[in-house]
């Protein structure tokens, strides 16, 4: 039941953003292209003015547009993704449809995914290997929009649409949690799509400096309350930020070395993955490794998750900077919590699958042996855990020397 209902205007807007600036690497999509749009029905606002948007830009809609998931013994079947994964044998499970994702991915230029929920919980209980395994047979199709992305032939994005159900999640009104959306993605400006381009050209200077840095760092230490953890940022790598990926998202990033990865780091943001809510994770590092983990909650889906081929490795290390992020609460989905502002900014670190894209050079022609000589991961899964706790990042030089980047929650090159 929804109460509350965002402006026909700020819909338009948001479809706005993410059709003109999100897509096409912060260009919007040209005369012609292909944008499949993928959303539940909870999201139909949302969804109406994104195809809206990508017709008026000269575009081509491909929908997919689903049922929301609901639990409940009495709405149970409802849910055809819990009825599924409660269902099916293993053959189901591992079933690929190659054809027909081969040819949606040939076909399509660029993607639109809208997040929403009307249970947030919806696969609670569910038994986290078929999750898992559900996973592994779909990655061919992971791979493949991969491939066409460093071929710089498709591009992506994720925004968030609001409920009442995620709203309560948070602690918050609905009221209150589309304030932190509107904020967040600047859709309380007149012109949006210019002030992201705004943003986006004050975080490249940082992003500009961080890899100018890069070939000369051999590795970043991070340390405070919850985290005494260094990571080898690797050979040929960049960080990456501000490519319209995720809206909103002020991070600055990249896929380090694995194998250089030690300490241990505490998160105190809960993670929500496969529609279940993990709380209190602690990870140990050692060679690269997760070689201890626990979670005060749902730690038996977080472990099954780590044991998922690749995910006991990081694949990600990010830095968010306070003073870009206008996300000031906690809003219980990654997509917000890993961009949140506040004291401290954040940190958030993936377990699983690596963004070959932080190479630095041309990824289209790295090969799958190249990127694991380099250290590069490779996973079915790519989880984000975030900490919004204090930390100061000092990347430690291959000359012996160290230079401070991040402290008080903000880039300080």
């Amino acid at each position: 039941m929804f109460t509350f209902h965002p402006d026909q205007k700020i819909l338009n807007r948001y479809a706005q953003v993410l059709v003109r600036f999100a897509l096409g690497g912060g260009k919007g999509i040209k005369r012609g292209e292909v944008v499949r749009v993928s959303a539940n029905e909870s999201a139909r606002p949302l969804f109406l003015a994104v195809c809206n948007a990508v017709v008026d830009a000269g575009g081509h809609v491909i929908s997919h547009y689903a049922p929301d998931d609901e639990q409940g013994d009495k709405r149970r079947n409802e849910s055809y993704t819990r009825y599924f994964y409660e269902q099916a044998e293993q053959h189901q499970l591992d079933f690929f449809p190659d054809k027909y994702l081969k040819g949606l991915m040939n076909q399509m230029d660029h993607s639109i995914f809208l997040l929403s929920t009307n249970d947030p919980h919806a696969l609670r209980g569910v038994d986290p290997k078929k999750i898992m395994r559900r996973g592994v047979a779909l990655k061919p199709f992971m791979d493949w929009r991969n491939e066409k992305e460093w071929a710089g032939k498709f591009t992506w994005t994720i925004a968030l649409y609001g409920t009442a159900a995620m709203a309560a999640e948070a602690g918050l009104s609905e009221k209150a949690y589309w304030n932190q959306i509107i904020k967040a993605c600047f859709l309380d400006h007149p012109n949006p799509v210019a002030k992201w381009k705004q943003i986006y050209r004050e975080l490249e200077k940082y992003r500009t400096k961080l890899n100018k840095l890069a070939p000369q760092t051999e590795s970043l230490h991070a340390v405070g309350p919850d985290m005494d953890l260094w990571v080898k940022l690797g050979e040929k790598r960049q960080w990456l930020g501000g490519s319209g990926r995720n809206i909103p998202s002020f991070e600055l990033f990249t896929s380090p070395d694995w194998r250089g990865t030690e300490g241990w780091i505490r998160f105190n943001q809960p993670l929500y993955r496969y529609s279940n809510k993990i709380t209190g994770i602690q990870l140990w590092f050692k060679n690269g490794r997760v070689v201890k983990s626990s979670a005060k909650s749902n730690e038996k889906l977080l472990k099954q998750m780590i044991a998922t081929p690749g995910a006991d490795r990081i694949g990600e290390y990010s830095l968010t900077d306070r003073r870009f992020s206008r996300i000031t609460k906690f809003m219980a989905e990654t997509l917000f919590d890993e961009n949140m502002g506040g004291p401290q900014g954040n940190t958030h670190l993936a377990l699983g699958m690596s963004y070959r894209d932080t190479y630095a050079g041309d990824a289209a022609k790295l090969t799958k042996k190249q990127a694991l000589a380099l250290g590069f991961n490779d996973s079915s899964v790519h989880t984000d855990i975030i900490s919004t706790t204090p930390r100061v990042v000092t990347a430690h030089l291959k000359n012996g020397s160290r230079k401070i980047i991040y402290a008080n929650g903000q880039f300080v090159l």
